[in-house]
């Protein structure tokens, strides 16, 4: 059934139908309260997909959902870090759970033939003029945190401690975690003991959830390099110091730092995904640029690559014979994103709660990708803090068999063509964050 006709079914068949899809029995109340809130549940995830907006620009998302929370009867306080959102419970004494959910959309027009499918238009942060998408699905996200809002709201009865909600911006742009932390989040509200969110996965058939103890996303570094040289005619390159025969030999060089010098038990990236130099045919050009991603998981291998970069550049400049006030200038960018560490402990602990919920056809260990995620970034900022992101999939699973049996390629997230089982995302994002929170809470 499509997503887009939820709206027509009535809270009593979803839950009937629901109740049926999910194997639920009449005793097990919170999944059966779920399916009664899905259709107000996927009414919000249509008008988030229909209307999302780019990092840092989360206005009228945080705006929206910010009401919805107060009316639950939480604390709620915006504008944090930029548009973040803070919303507390206080439920009694008990630890203190913190549930993130990221907001932002990308720079994507979207492709998927959705009926609601955006058409939404901004400007980026570049003074690019672009379609939006939430092409990561971070609509999935934020209607899985209400709904396990309106869950724990209902059922304080159940639970004692301190709930804080948030809603985070721009991790796609790995800076929406920091301004938070740097705008007082974890002075100016209570300090989680606890810390959950989820995400979205092409790689999972839909409703399977996944789990990494220890590194599960990795460290995130963006790097520039500017070389330099002397340009000239095209026909004369004995005249010149060529930057794009000097960027190509760094390019070939830069390969060899995972390839002979790292660990190949310990994974490490170092891509260059742009390379740019020159204007015509027979001109030599006097500078070229290169765009690196960077990804690790410890601190340790991440200098380690960082410090090879400058290395190998500046070596490359030396062996071209380009003099020292032409050696090409290393830029680490500021849009560092941590790695993810999950609490392995805990993580299990959780895991085995969803295995008993779920059962254990749909709960399954996933191994880390290089993917970057800044729900690290909590962790990080105190590490008696005991942290867990969890995967969700949402690749229908005729299409997911389909892929199995002959090969068809997927759209992955950040694909314009990405459009998640929504209704199975957000009724198993719900329940799980909510199952993690009771049993965490529980009196």
């Amino acid at each position: 059934m499509s997503t887009f006709k939820y709206g027509l079914i009535t809270a009593a068949i979803w839950a009937s139908l629901s109740a049926i899809n999910c194997n639920a029995k009449p005793s097990d109340s919170l999944r059966l309260a779920i399916n009664e809130d899905m259709p107000t549940l996927m009414a919000l995830y249509r008008d988030l997909h229909q209307y999302p907006e780019l990092s840092g620009q989360e206005v009228n998302t945080a705006s929206k959902l910010a009401k919805q929370a107060r009316e639950l009867g939480f604390s709620v306080t915006e504008h944090v870090g930029g548009t973040g959102v803070v919303a507390v419970l206080k439920n009694g004494d008990g630890p203190v759970v913190l549930i993130r959910a990221d907001m932002d959309g990308l720079p994507v027009e979207e492709k998927t033939g959705l009926a609601f499918a955006s058409k939404q238009v901004a400007t980026t942060d570049e003074g690019i003029q672009s379609a939006v998408m939430h092409a990561c699905g971070h609509d999935t996200h934020m209607s899985a945190w209400m709904g396990a809002a309106r869950q724990l709201s209902n059922s304080q009865q159940q639970w004692s401690g301190t709930l804080v909600m948030i809603l985070q911006p721009a991790e796609e742009r790995g800076k929406g975690a920091k301004n938070m932390l740097d705008d007082g989040l974890f002075s100016r509200f209570p300090k989680p003991d606890y810390a959950l969110a989820l995400h979205d996965s092409a790689g999972l058939p839909a409703g399977v959830i996944g789990y990494t103890p220890g590194y599960a996303l990795a460290n995130v570094d963006s790097v520039d390099i500017h070389i330099k040289g002397v340009g000239g005619h095209g026909a004369y390159p004995h005249t010149t110091k060529d930057p794009i025969v000097l960027g190509s030999r760094i390019v070939i060089s830069l390969q060899t730092l995972v390839s002979r010098e790292q660990n190949p038990q310990d994974p490490a990236v170092v891509t260059v995904g742009s390379f740019q130099a020159g204007t015509k045919h027979n001109i030599i050009a006097d500078h070229a640029t290169l765009l690196l991603t960077v990804r690790s998981y410890s601190d340790a291998t991440r200098q380690k690559l960082l410090d090879g970069i400058a290395r190998i550049a500046k070596g490359e400049a030396m062996a071209a014979g380009l003099p020292e006030e032409l050696m090409p200038e290393v830029e680490i960018k500021d849009e560092y994103t941590p790695s993810t560490f999950n609490s392995p402990e805990f993580t299990l602990q959780i895991a085995e709660v969803f295995t008993r919920r779920f059962g254990s056809e749909r709960v399954q260990q996933t191994p880390p990708v290089m993917g970057g995620e800044d729900f690290g970034r909590y962790y990080r900022a105190d590490k008696s803090i005991q942290s867990l992101i969890f995967w969700v999939g949402g690749v229908p699973q005729a299409k997911w068999d389909d892929a199995q049996h002959n090969g068809t390629v997927l759209p992955s997230l950040h694909s314009a063509l990405w459009a998640p089982q929504a209704d199975k995302v957000i009724e198993t994002g719900t329940e799980a964050l909510t199952a993690a929170v009771l049993h965490i809470l529980h009196k």
